[in-house]
């Protein structure tokens, strides 16, 4: 009997220090978490560290591969988004190109990707720590504290599947705005070096303890909740760079200086894709949490939501008042960005701040695609705009509604933009110089469905 009693000492202490700590008063996000220090210190003052886990921790883990889950339905929204802002004779290439981004980044992420996102050691410190493939991410038992506290109450699998389907997004985003003239094979080495290599050595910068982790330090730091800069803005400016080497697509700038519209097929497809976007950010911002702490996540949901809503707004009213028209794709464009507008700092502000935030967002996004359609930059779907520009004002107004310091803000902003720009620009130029990036006009004329798939989205008529 006292052997038993010895044995459960530990799991009963912390289920007691859980139980008494979960039931007073979630703290809100912009409150101390003082309750939070305090419970890591009984935990491991009781010797419980890896005890079994008890409901928050299980929750928590719940809570985050649903949230991976919604991320992942995020490429079916990015797919459907780009294929029906396009024109029909290049969906299926659209789609193709969707469907190897999303398991070429899986792949990546798990071979190289995860550890050189959150490098175990740095080849050139706090810059580059390229680590090696996964290893047994349950060498705790997978069930128990010790992968990384309440803070982050996952098991190691957790996070690394959380992140994997964050990783795939900033070759997607390049995917949007090269569509309808890149060669295929040359998008799919591009796409996996990016992935591979670059979002993971710029995000290790910030969320694998590199400079922009450490850059002013406290509360200087550069603050970037879910990615605006890390992820969307990185994949924005990923995007210039290949549009820039590649061009715009034939007959969309006359000689005269007209713009010639290139119409997308679907805006029903296109409608579809964002609502499957904005469902899934519940999941891409949500999930950021790290954990199922009631203030933060209850926050972070709401403030994601109306952002989206004001974004959605303003974009209306101010594409309205610019074109004369009620404008759906800039409408669609307009939750985008009120959803990477707050991105960064979705867990750090108030209600207010985030419509306001959202609304800049969805207003910005109007003259940011009519000036690039100006100086004949060619994005089909306005990714340049909504995941590039909205991403340094999402990443700024942090430091304006949420308290972040704004020179750190700016000073990581520069920082992503420019290394995602130069490495994108030196990778799609090297692939270019070798066999080239662009089909034939004749190719882009018939389509790249024919041309590089030999087979029709649609299908009309008999078969027979």
């Amino acid at each position: 009997m006292k052997k038993l009693l010895s044995k459960l000492t530990g799991p009963l202490l912390f289920a007691l220090v859980a139980m008494a700590l979960f039931s007073a008063t979630p703290v809100m996000a912009d409150e101390e978490a003082g309750p939070v220090d305090e419970y890591l210190e009984l935990v491991e003052a009781s010797g419980a560290e890896y005890a079994p886990a008890f409901d928050f921790f299980t929750v928590s883990m719940l809570w985050t591969v649903i949230a991976a889950a919604l991320v992942f339905i995020m490429h079916l929204g990015f797919a459907t988004l780009e294929a029906g802002l396009t024109q029909a004779k290049n969906t299926v290439n659209i789609l193709f190109k969707n469907v190897w981004i999303i398991s070429i980044g899986l792949i990546t992420y798990a071979v190289l990707g995860f550890n050189t996102h959150y490098p175990g050691a740095w080849q050139i410190e706090n810059w580059v720590g390229i680590g090696g493939m996964i290893g047994d991410l349950n060498a705790d038992g997978g069930d128990t504290w010790g992968y990384g506290g309440l803070s982050l109450a996952m098991t190691a699998y957790g996070d690394f599947i959380f992140q994997a389907m964050f990783a795939a997004t900033a070759a997607t985003i390049v995917s949007g705005a090269v569509a309808e003239r890149v060669k295929l094979s040359s998008f799919m080495i591009y796409s996996t070096i990016l992935v591979a290599f670059g979002y993971t050595i710029a995000g290790s910068w910030h969320w694998g303890g590199g400079w922009l982790a450490n850059l002013g330090g406290g509360d200087a730091a550069f603050y970037d909740f879910a990615g605006s800069t890390v992820v969307h803005g990185f994949g924005g400016a990923a995007a210039l760079a290949a549009v820039m080497i590649l061009g715009p697509r034939k007959g969309k700038y006359q000689k005269d200086g007209t713009i010639k519209p290139i119409l997308g097929h679907s805006m029903p497809l296109a409608a579809v894709g964002v609502f499957l976007l904005f469902f899934g950010w519940f999941g891409f911002n949500g999930g950021s949490v790290l954990s199922a702490n009631p203030g933060p996540l209850g926050l972070v949901f709401t403030t994601t939501a109306l952002a989206a809503a004001a974004g959605g707004i303003a974009s209306i009213l101010v594409s309205w008042a610019v074109l004369k028209k009620p404008d759906l794709s800039m409408a669609l464009n307009g939750l985008l960005a009120g959803l990477v507008s707050i991105t960064a700092g979705a867990d750090s502000v108030s209600v207010l701040s985030s419509i306001i935030m959202g609304a800049i967002g969805g207003a910005l996004v109007v003259f940011s695609i009519i000036f690039f359609d100006k100086i004949k930059i060619d994005d089909p779907v306005g990714a340049i705009s909504v995941h590039g520009v909205v991403g340094i004002w999402g990443t700024v107004a942090v430091g304006i509604f949420g308290g972040a310091n704004i020179m750190s803000q700016i000073i990581g902003v520069i920082g992503v933009y420019l290394f995602a720009f130069i490495f994108s620009f030196v990778v799609f130029s090297i692939i270019k110089a070798i066999m080239g990036v662009r089909v034939s006009e004749e190719e882009e004329f018939e389509g790249l469905d024919i041309a590089e798939h030999g087979q029709e989205a649609y299908s009309y008529g008999s078969n027979t």
